[in-house]
């Protein structure tokens, strides 16, 4: 059995400025899912593949930088403000952000009531919401910021994929598989759909693929720099928007809330 031991850096990753424990801090920083609110050392060590030792010296260290706080009771932790000063730090530094938000509003004030539209940027094999904006009636989708989907099944996930290029995906669909190999083939057929979509709309769609009770369409947006891909969507609960009203009265209308915006990038 392989003990894992704190190496210097440059023999783990053959980088010298690389941190591998501070890598390995943020990994468990972003192994809390949306729904989670407690974890155990022993869920983030599945999660994040990371030894038990090694978790309980980075959790520990967490705890007193304010970035986990640590249940009494349970031993359990769950993420702390200093995490959320991060994000709005996130917020602040994306121009696009700025840009999208009256977009977004007019996207979801669209003909149906129960709406929601929102940008969203890639994190790993997630896609994370950056802005949303809904409508205000109470059946309307209960996702907000820093809500993170799975890349590969939700429509706004689906259109950051879109708008990647071919070795991107590739490299994509491998970190996927390293999480979760179960679902290699599905994840590929995602690829597929994402790029299949694109080409016959210019979005792409997700009916019912994340959740049953989701529908939606998302275009891929560049940033004004070109280095980032973006996602904006447009969707609500399936019982109330259906795949044939988003084609009809939103696609157009996402397409030019993306043209405004600067575009649809290549993929």
């Amino acid at each position: 059995m392989t003990q894992e031991t704190d190496q210097p850096e440059e023999t783990e990753t053959g980088d010298r400025q690389f941190v591998s424990a501070l890598a390995r801090g943020l990994d468990i920083l972003g192994c809390f899912r949306t729904d989670d609110r407690f974890l155990s050392n022993h869920e983030i060590s599945r999660r994040t593949g990371l030894a038990k030792p090694t978790v309980s010296r980075l959790t520990y260290t967490l705890t007193r930088t304010g970035h986990l706080l640590r249940d009494e009771g349970s031993g359990e932790y769950r993420l702390g403000a200093k995490v959320l000063q991060l994000g709005f730090g996130v917020l602040a530094a994306t121009s696009i952000s700025d840009r999208v938000t009256a977009e977004l509003g007019a996207l979801s004030k669209g003909p149906n009531p129960y709406v929601t539209a929102a940008l969203a940027e890639r994190s790993g094999i997630r896609a994370v919401y950056l802005a949303v904006r809904r409508s205000h009636q109470a059946v309307s989708l209960s996702i907000g910021v820093g809500a993170r989907l799975p890349l590969f099944y939700s429509g706004i996930g689906r259109a950051i994929i879109a708008g990647l290029s071919e070795e991107e995906r590739a490299e994509l669909l491998a970190m996927g598989i390293r999480e979760f190999p179960e679902q290699q083939e599905r994840m590929a057929q995602s690829i597929r759909d994402a790029v299949g979509d694109y080409e016959a709309h210019g979005y792409c769609t997700s009916f019912g693929a994340w959740k049953p009770e989701i529908n939606a369409i998302a275009a891929p947006l560049r940033s004004l720099d070109g280095t980032t891909v973006y996602g904006v969507n447009v969707g609500g609960p399936s019982f109330l928007i259906s795949p044939k009203e988003l084609h009809e009265e939103y696609g157009p209308a996402l397409l030019e809330t993306v043209r405004k915006l600067g575009g649809i990038p290549a993929g």
